[in-house]
């Protein structure tokens, strides 16, 4: 399986300006830019790209592992905070925290914070990122 998007940018790094589309159309010129990027003016960033899908994918990973595990979670909610930090010259990811909020009837605490690891450590997201990934799952009633 392979997934596709595309950038196209024009101009210098800091004055330039960029769109991003992904073959799914989710993504359909998205500007980013400098600004969207390190000053917070609208539109998307490669960390915020980064942050929905490796939220979306433990998230998903978690659910799949649940239901194995013969549990239905009403719900999971994920946020991921990706962190930019200087690097020399550059920049890196250094760091994607995930903070995991799940209602799961019947799942006792113990089996939930396996599952939970196990979800984080192993989706493919996880797996492709060279940072630090902390995760805080907490079991809601």
């Amino acid at each position: 399986m392979i997934r596709k998007a595309n950038a196209v940018w024009r101009g210098t790094g800091r004055d330039g300006e960029g769109a991003l589309t992904s073959a799914s159309g989710v993504l359909s010129e998205t500007p980013y830019s400098f600004k969207t990027r390190f000053e917070g003016d609208p539109g998307t960033n490669p960390e915020e790209l980064i942050a929905a899908a490796h939220a979306g994918c433990f998230t998903m990973a978690l659910a799949f592992a649940l239901q194995r595990a013969g549990f239905t979670p009403d719900e999971l909610a994920t946020e991921a905070a990706v962190s930019l930090d200087q690097d020399g010259p550059g920049f890196k990811i250094s760091r994607s925290a995930l903070t995991l909020r799940a209602r799961v009837p019947g799942l006792d605490e113990a089996k939930f914070q396996e599952l939970a690891r196990d979800a984080e450590q192993n989706c493919p997201v996880s797996k492709v990122l060279n940072a630090e990934i902390t995760l805080d799952a907490r079991l809601e009633s």
